[in-house]
């Protein structure tokens, strides 16, 4: 009876109203995110009359010179105050997009213009994540951390099924550009909200005592030197339950995505399934990072955290072989349907466990810089296997393509940390010079 009161309190945990207004302004700009999924490529094709290879190029380019952007941000990001980069990077991203349809009323949109706005955009988005991690460890104590990351991946989730249904709407009545505006305005929207934060701390945090989040201590040197850019990843390598653990990921995200160009060349080539049939096999099965989420800090209090990161981690690498068996039919539709629920449910409790323990294993002067190399990664290794798995899928086919890419997440698992870390001592906080 005890435990289930208690369980109880932690599902009904509040975090104050700062975790509140960013909650909030994260919703906002995910669901704007969604909605307005695949209007680039849509803007491309119907537009600019741009081609498959442009197409192509505006989303790998795009993610790839972004990402390479976002680099020397990490470094210089450390040492400014977390929540006014946050409304900058969100004031980047609206007024990057704002000029797609400035552009086009004037008779100016250029496929070049769309490939640089798409690269701002990205860079800004590493840049975001990477701030938001450290602003969130700086603004909860460390009890909080999980329950505050399982709500941003159910509302992660939730707005993945919300999200492209309205936005397919949305253009089908106004076109693509509509969108583009709305993911603008969301942008703008969560900005407002992180403004209306007032900079409080929700207390004494960080070595805060005046309600203000606390001003990163100062470099010892002016400029940044080219070193500075390789910090985030030295930090991750010399740690080696962190190194593990970004090795993992790198490679599992890097398999789950590299095989869905293939899944989509065979559902709506070979095998004959509708466009709502393919959108349904991916969207429906979303439920269960919802679910997923809910009983991450469940399962944490009940089983310990390495425990479930562990179980969770491997469970999660058995599903995708599954879609190598592929058929057409309602039956093909199930097993899609069945794999990518039970794939996204691992997720879903894996990624806020997974997000946490990041966070309270990396000290907090070095939180940015290694979300920023984290991110880098993650999106490099991606378009890497990408390009590789449809390599193998034009030389041994889609179906032998996607269930290589499944016997190799089966050796995912093998990269987990295999027993629980020590917490990290926190640096002393320097001596208020002000």
């Amino acid at each position: 009876m005890r435990s289930g009161h208690r369980l109880g309190r932690l599902r009904g945990r509040r975090l104050g109203r700062p975790f509140g207004w960013l909650w909030a302004a994260y919703g906002t700009s995910a669901l704007g995110t969604w909605l307005a999924f695949g209007a680039f490529p849509l803007i491309a094709v119907q537009v600019l009359r741009c081609g498959p290879a442009e197409v192509a190029a505006l989303s790998s380019v795009g993610a790839a010179v972004g990402a390479a952007v976002a680099v020397p941000l990490g470094p210089w990001v450390e040492f400014r105050r977390k929540r006014q980069v946050l409304i900058a990077m969100d004031l980047v991203r609206c007024v990057a997009l704002l000029t797609i349809p400035a552009a086009f009323t004037l008779g100016a949109l250029t496929f070049v213009q769309l490939v640089l706005v798409s690269v701002v955009v990205a860079a800004a988005d590493i840049t975001f994540r990477a701030a938001s991690g450290a602003y969130l460890k700086a603004l909860l104590p460390a009890e909080d951390l999980l329950v505050a990351n399982a709500r941003f991946e159910s509302t992660s989730w939730t707005t993945t099924i919300v999200g492209p249904p309205l936005g397919g709407v949305a253009i089908g009545l106004l076109g693509p550009l509509a969108t583009v505006v709305a993911d603008a305005v969301s942008y703008l929207l969560s900005a407002l909200g992180l403004r209306a934060m007032g900079g409080a701390m929700g207390g004494a945090v960080g070595g805060a005592t005046d309600g203000q989040e606390p001003r990163p201590e100062r470099r010892r040197t002016a400029r940044l030197r080219p070193r500075d850019l390789l910090d985030g990843w030295r930090y991750i390598l010399a740690d080696v339950t962190l190194r593990s653990l970004f090795f993992n990921t790198a490679l599992f995200n890097g398999l789950v995505m590299a095989t869905q160009p293939l899944l989509a060349v065979l559902m709506l080539g070979r095998l004959g399934f509708s466009p709502w049939q393919y959108g349904l096999a991916f969207a429906a099965p979303s439920i269960g990072g919802l679910l997923g989420s809910r009983l991450a800090r469940p399962l944490v209090t009940r089983f310990g955290q390495h425990q479930v990161l562990v179980a969770t981690g491997a469970l999660r690498a058995l599903w995708p072989v599954g879609l190598a068996f592929l058929g057409p039919g309602t039956g093909g539709l199930l097993l899609v349907m069945g794999v990518e629920f039970g794939l996204i449910f691992c997720c879903g409790v894996f990624n806020p466990v997974c997000t946490t323990f990041r966070l309270e294993r990396t000290a907090t002067d070095r939180v940015t810089r290694t979300l920023t190399a984290w991110a880098v990664s993650t999106k490099a290794a991606t378009a890497l296997l990408t390009a590789l798995w449809g390599a193998l899928g034009s030389l041994l086919g889609p179906r032998t393509a996607i269930g290589l890419a499944g016997v190799f997440l089966l050796t995912t698992p093998l990269l987990l940390p295999r027993r629980p870390a020590a917490r990290v001592p926190e640096p002393e906080p320097a001596p208020n010079r002000a």
